[in-house]
């Protein structure tokens, strides 16, 4: 996101804010953090760090990429800048070079800059003391605290917190309440239909509450999404639905408000940070839906599909060693079965999550498991899938996907090239190409994956041109879509499920 800075003011602001300075006066920076780090503090009006989307659509190499995905991931919270170059392959004064050319920040700015403005929201948002915030956004405590927020936002947190909007105060009854703001137009309901019919069993679910109200009588409009997760040793709860006050704009519901309702079920809120990061990636509330439109928009089979859907995302993983498993689970079994199936894996080999009848008492979510970690299933074996209905084939490459991340011989948090990225994959046994690009897709975060052997792409194309189109067909068809094929797959399955649904 580039934003502009004062030089009279030593503030910097979205390009819709309604302040006008003379331009004479205006520094543009291709993202926040380079502002903050050249002496310039966040808008009070425009509030730019509450904007989503803030470095993720940099065009940086890809090493300083998988670099960003590292930090987002929280690894500079506890390493330093040498192990996150070495993780990417540069020495950390090259890294460092690296990122003042590209990004006008260094690593460890960036990491200090994500956490200064995840403690500004939960200054705003909650009431949480400055110890519990400071914990909770990875600072050693009130005093680092301190001096992160008077050095990027010129406040102290009392001043900041005494700045808070009238009416902005918190409700903590039945967990932490936070904002997760994203790129409009975003539709929810469409990301929690897709996540339904992949819900695994045990660790993630859609509810719906026809009455209006959450679980806890909060105000709250829609279907909710919900699941497990642990977070420093403990285990949690995260419920994400549209927040009560969203409303249906002129061209796309929810367009007012911009924000989604994250609550949190924890027994400790520390560094909970990287929690919000993984529902942010899920969600995609960062990526710009305005790209793929710009590319796809005249395309005669997507075009009208986006102007059906202008919000639609492709949606990514909370846990990428989850969704992998899940995505080869579905190797040639339908969704239900296949959800049904990563339940058994987590109801063996999962950890019990009944700790959490003191945060969510009286709450009828129905979980009960944290899904298994790549190590635990590479020990399991293959004799701890038999049993649960594999055939022994895709029971050797459920052990196999897992071996090779537990050893790290395959990094799920890589930024490799989509073609390298297939071809490391399809070395595996049991993964071919149509595994291959689903993980591209979801876990790595490429926009160009495309499964073309998929039947549910292939059944989708076939009633928008009208006659029978295979693999290689779809594949040549798809060729226009590029860089954005994911974007177009997303599309045709979303128009697929949505005709289904009103023939039934």
């Amino acid at each position: 996101m580039q934003v502009s800075a004062v030089r009279t003011t030593g503030i910097y602001c979205r390009a819709d804010c309604s302040a006008q300075p003379l331009s004479h006066h205006v520094m543009h920076y291709s993202n926040p953090v380079a502002a903050e780090v050249n002496g310039f503090r966040p808008c009070l009006r425009c509030h730019p760090e509450r904007r989503a989307g803030s470095l993720a659509d940099l065009d940086v190499p890809a090493p300083l990429q998988a670099a960003l995905l590292r930090i987002n991931d929280g690894v500079l919270d506890d390493h330093d800048e040498e192990a996150l170059a070495a993780q990417v392959g540069y020495s950390a004064r090259q890294l460092r070079r690296l990122f003042e050319l590209h990004v006008g920040a260094t690593p460890t700015a960036i990491a200090r800059s994500r956490r200064a403005h995840f403690a500004r929201c939960l200054i705003d948002d909650t009431d949480l003391t400055f110890d519990e915030i400071a914990r909770a956004a990875g600072f050693g405590g009130p005093r680092q605290l301190h001096r992160a927020m008077t050095s990027v936002f010129c406040f102290t947190p009392t001043e900041l917190r005494s700045k808070r909007r009238q009416g902005e105060g918190p409700r903590l009854d039945g967990g932490l309440v936070l904002s997760i703001p994203y790129l409009a137009p975003y539709d929810f309901e469409a990301f929690a239909s897709h996540q339904a019919a992949r819900a695994i069993p045990g660790v993630e679910a859609v509810t719906v509450d026809p009455t209006g109200s959450d679980l806890h009588g909060f105000d709250s409009t829609g279907p909710r999404y919900v699941r497990s997760f642990a977070a420093c040793g403990h285990p949690g709860i995260a419920e994400v639905m549209l927040p009560a006050d969203a409303v249906s704009g002129a061209d796309w519901p929810y367009e007012a408000t911009r924000r989604l309702q994250l609550r949190l079920h924890l027994p400790t809120y520390d560094s909970i940070i990287d929690v919000v990061s993984r529902c942010r990636a899920l969600l995609g509330t960062d990526a710009d839906p305005a790209q793929a439109t710009t590319a796809l928009g005249d395309d005669p089979i997507i075009g009208p599909l986006i102007k059906q859907a202008p919000g639609l995302r492709v949606p990514r993983s909370w846990d990428r060693f989850e969704t992998a498993i899940r995505i080869v689970v579905n190797q040639q079994i339908s969704l239900a079965a296949a959800s049904t199936m990563a339940g058994r894996i987590a109801q063996r080999h999962g950890t019990p999550i009944d700790a959490l009848a003191e945060c969510c008492e009286g709450d009828p979510i129905p979980l009960s498991r944290l899904f298994p970690d790549a190590a635990t299933l590479a020990d399991a074996g293959p004799s701890g899938l038999a049993g649960l209905g594999f055939t022994q084939r895709r029971i050797d490459t459920v052990v196999g996907v897992a071996r090779a991340v537990a050893s790290g011989d395959v990094d799920l948090c890589a930024a490799d090239a989509l073609e390298a990225v297939v071809a490391q994959l399809c070395e595996l046994p049991g993964i071919g190409p149509w595994t291959a690009h689903l993980i591209a897709m979801r876990v790595y975060g490429h926009d160009d994956a495309f499964p073309a052997s998929d039947l549910g792409l292939r059944r989708a194309v076939e009633q928008l041109v009208g006659h029978p189109v295979s693999a290689s067909e779809l594949e040549a068809l798809a060729e226009p879509w590029r860089p954005y094929r994911a974007w177009a797959a997303q599309h045709l399955w979303h128009a697929a499920a949505r005709q289904a649904s009103t023939t039934r």
